[in-house]
């Protein structure tokens, strides 16, 4: 595996939703790399646990990601106990908002961490690290949801929709911004088994792919340059997600009804279609 010039030692790695799950594995991963990591995060305890196993290569902060305000003390108090910023990984995410008809104030959370926290990440650490012309990478977390819809969590998928444009179009700035050297990636996590599902499920279905899995994953992905870092699990092969992403764009080109994979009249061609 080809290793990125921002993960090699000594480099500082900020990583929100860091102190469980996917930012955790992650900010355990960047340490044995040698790297200094922040993680940063809303829940006390869960940053205390952390920061334990962490000791010396982390540092722990309280922040709520979707108060610009505590990202920028986040980033003030980095630059001053570590140094630049080399990785930064918007990692934290929230479940429950609702359907669209429902639950405003869980669209309101939703849409405040999951997106604008984010906007706020790369809005606050970006800058410097694109001016800094030192290598980097920007790696924001989105979920297969924010691609494929399906119904349920409106709120969740509308957030991780956001983050894919968003990071697509943090992209597109970088690569044409003269003597940048700090490159985005959309990490698009499968059935993982973190705390949001551990809320509901006391064991790891068979299905779903640990943190650590969706880290290698993440690695080999910045490795070989890709921009969508795609993760499988252990119930959907990439042949079928990738079936579900054409039918999904598919929607638009044909005009079929929105979400037409789960509209009863279609459900028969769907599953031809997957077959075919």
């Amino acid at each position: 595996m080809t290793v990125h010039p921002a993960l090699t030692p000594g480099k500082i790695a900020v990583i929100t939703g860091g102190a469980s799950g996917i930012g955790l594995a992650a900010a355990k991963r960047f340490a044995t790399l040698g790297l200094k990591v922040c993680i940063a995060d809303a829940n006390p305890d869960a940053l205390d646990k952390a920061s334990a196993e962490l000791g010396d290569a982390g540092l722990a902060v309280r922040v709520d990601v979707s108060d610009r305000a505590s990202v920028e003390a986040l980033a003030d108090r980095v630059e001053a106990e570590l140094g630049p910023v080399a990785v930064l990984m918007n990692n934290a995410g929230v479940g429950g908002g609702g359907d669209a008809l429902s639950n405003p104030d869980g669209w309101l959370r939703v849409l405040g961490v999951n997106l604008m926290g984010v906007v706020n990440g790369t809005q606050v650490f970006g800058p410097a690290m694109a001016e800094g012309g030192a290598p980097g990478l920007i790696i924001n977390t989105g979920s297969k949801q924010g691609v494929t819809c399906p119904p349920g969590d409106t709120a969740y998928n509308v957030s991780k929709a956001g983050v894919k444009a968003l990071t697509e179009g943090l992209a597109h700035t970088l690569r044409n911004r003269e003597g940048c050297q700090v490159s985005a990636h959309l990490l698009i996590p499968g059935f993982t088994y973190t705390g949001m599902i551990a809320a509901r499920v006391p064991q790891q279905p068979p299905g779903a792919w640990t943190p650590d899995q969706v880290v290698d994953r993440l690695l080999d992905g910045i490795g070989r340059g890709e921009f969508y870092i795609w993760c499988e699990d252990n119930e959907t092969p990439r042949a079928l997600d990738e079936k579900r992403v054409l039918w999904n764009a598919n929607d638009i080109v044909e005009n079929r009804p929105a979400l037409s994979r789960w509209h009863p009249d279609w459900k028969d061609r769907f599953e031809a279609f997957v077959r075919g």
